[in-house]
């Protein structure tokens, strides 16, 4: 009898995690508490208890092709990096095309998640869910969470002094929805994050002025990099990834800093990170410097204190009027359909081994998907820790004693710099290509590109110096898919033809020009000296 799975969420992770389940012989039911599928990637004009919020304007950080299920690429004429609505569309394909709907169960709420009392025999446990005013309890082998981290807004108002006192508006970025409200008034966003820049830049077309207030500074990319390609295809590559973790993390901060500040010098934009030891994540945001340079947004330090219709910033003593304020100032996550004895959140993270599962327990059968932060696409990170942790729950792969489990964890926890490459400080920061060979590794399913070499040189080469792309995931291992190749062949002509929407005769190339000048030059020398 193939083991039941309960699966909370449907967003990306959670329909990966239904995926998986059904490509390993699982029964899943996923609960979702709103009546659709898609969560953060699902738009909607109101904030809904529970369920990650957007505003009207989200685009992908992350381009279509580093950021789509290991097994299934993005249609070929969508643009590269993905506006919402399509993104929501794009998950509604998946959904069909491996008919995931039958196993949600849509506005139904996950109440609690509790061990049965033969917890240590069976491993098994107690759902209790709402649908309609009604709760309903079931019994399942296993539980995969899917709820993500951006559901709990943080808002520190007691780090604002006067912030009671303010008589104008001030919210929450979770609540931002369009830049109307903006209209003829003075804003602030306190964060530069991803959420506060883009906030900052849409509210700059219509406030009358904005400020844009940072503690620690960021590094701002922009989507479109060298020659006009996507960042993350350059910057994500595996032999990118080896160099930059041979190296010294001083040489790679510099060489980091050095071009990011190419595009713009962020010392001179009031934006350069303070601590630049910390690979804190960039923010991604194609036009702030071209609000800065015009005067549409202003960069200010942190705020000293709020007034009735004003701000005081640090440093500088004169008084800002402000009409509306918005803290960009991220979020904090919790279960709270498990007790604490299961998952406990501490300092911005949970015991968990590889970010998966909690390491106490003591039958391996609840995995939590999706709570890390990579340098990379969520979505085939959490596919990958999703493939993972089934064939943990199926028993193919087992777990270390439970001893070495909390020592990688607090290991993990202290987050030690090993000196060398990027230094990923923060809770949940990890490396991405390092983190997933971790995962693909255990489940044989990582490329061996020594093999490869000899079999399939062109194929080597394009996974070792291309970008890392998921379909390098499927190569091998459970779940492989036949198309993972000619995928990875045709990558770059699947991003070109997002943007060649009209035929330009191309110059001829540059190289071969300046080859036959040289030829010439070297003839002319030649006939000069006979």
């Amino acid at each position: 009898m193939a083991k039941r799975v309960a699966i909370v969420g449907a967003g990306v992770s959670g329909l990966a995690s239904i995926r998986c389940c059904l490509e390993g012989g699982l029964e899943p039911t996923c609960f979702e508490r709103s009546d659709d599928l898609g969560g953060l990637w699902r738009f909607t004009e109101h904030v809904e208890e529970g369920r990650a919020s957007l505003y009207k304007s989200v685009v992908s950080n992350s381009c279509k092709e580093m950021s789509c299920y290991s097994d299934f690429p993005f249609p070929e004429d969508y643009p590269n990096y993905v506006p919402n609505s399509q993104f929501l569309e794009y998950l509604r394909m998946y959904a069909n095309q491996f008919n995931l709907l039958k196993c949600i169960q849509f506005k139904t709420e996950v109440c609690r998640v509790t061990k049965r009392p033969d917890f240590t025999v069976t491993g098994q446990w107690e759902v209790v869910t709402l649908h309609e005013g009604k709760q309903e309890s079931a019994i399942f082998d296993a539980i995969m969470v899917c709820t993500g981290f951006l559901t709990n807004p943080h808002l520190p108002l007691d780090s604002f002094p006067g912030i009671n006192t303010f008589e104008g508006q001030y919210f929450h970025s979770r609540q931002y929805k369009h830049p109307d409200i903006f209209k003829d008034k003075k804003v602030l966003v306190i964060g530069v994050g991803n959420s506060g820049t883009d906030i900052a830049v849409e509210a700059s077309h219509v406030a009358k002025k904005v400020f844009l207030s940072t503690t620690g500074g960021a590094w701002v990319m922009s989507r479109v990099s060298e020659s006009g390609l996507p960042w993350d295809m350059l910057f994500m590559t595996r032999f990118h990834n080896m160099l930059r973790n041979s190296l010294p993390t001083p040489v790679v901060t510099w060489w980091m800093s050095r071009k990011i500040n190419s595009w713009f010098n962020h010392a001179n934009y009031g934006l350069a990170p303070e601590d630049r030891t910390q690979m804190k994540e960039p923010v991604i945001n194609d036009e702030l410097p071209g609000r800065i340079i015009t005067g549409k947004v202003l960069i200010k330090p942190s705020i000293k204190e709020v007034k009735k219709n004003s701000v005081i910033f640090n440093y500088t003593p004169k008084e800002q009027p402000i009409d509306i304020i918005v803290f960009a100032t991220g979020y904090t996550f919790a279960f709270p359909f498990l007790d604490e004895t299961v998952v406990k959140v501490e300092d911005g993270q949970a015991s968990l081994y590889k970010y998966i599962f909690p390491a106490h327990l003591e039958k391996p059968t609840l995995a939590v998907i999706g709570l890390i932060k990579p340098l990379g696409s969520m979505i085939p990170t959490g596919e990958t820790q999703a493939r993972w942790a089934v064939q943990v729950l199926k028993g193919v792969n087992k777990l270390p004693p439970r001893s070495v489990m909390i020592e990688e964890v607090n290991a993990r926890k202290e987050n030690r710099p090993s000196g060398f490459g990027l230094c990923y400080c923060k809770a949940l920061q990890s490396d991405y290509i390092t983190y997933i060979d971790e995962l693909l590794t255990d489940i044989n399913a990582k490329p061996n590109l020594f093999s490869m070499l000899l079999t399939d040189p062109r194929l080597a080469l394009a996974i070792f110096f291309g970008p890392c792309t998921p379909y390098q995931f499927r190569l091998t291992g459970p779940g492989k898919w036949k198309g993972a190749r000619n995928a990875i062949l045709n990558q770059w002509d699947r991003t070109l033809k997002a943007t060649r929407t009209r035929t330009v005769q191309e110059s001829p190339f540059p190289s071969a020009v300046l080859l036959t000048l040289f030829l010439v030059l070297l003839v002319a020398v030649f006939l000069i000296f006979l």
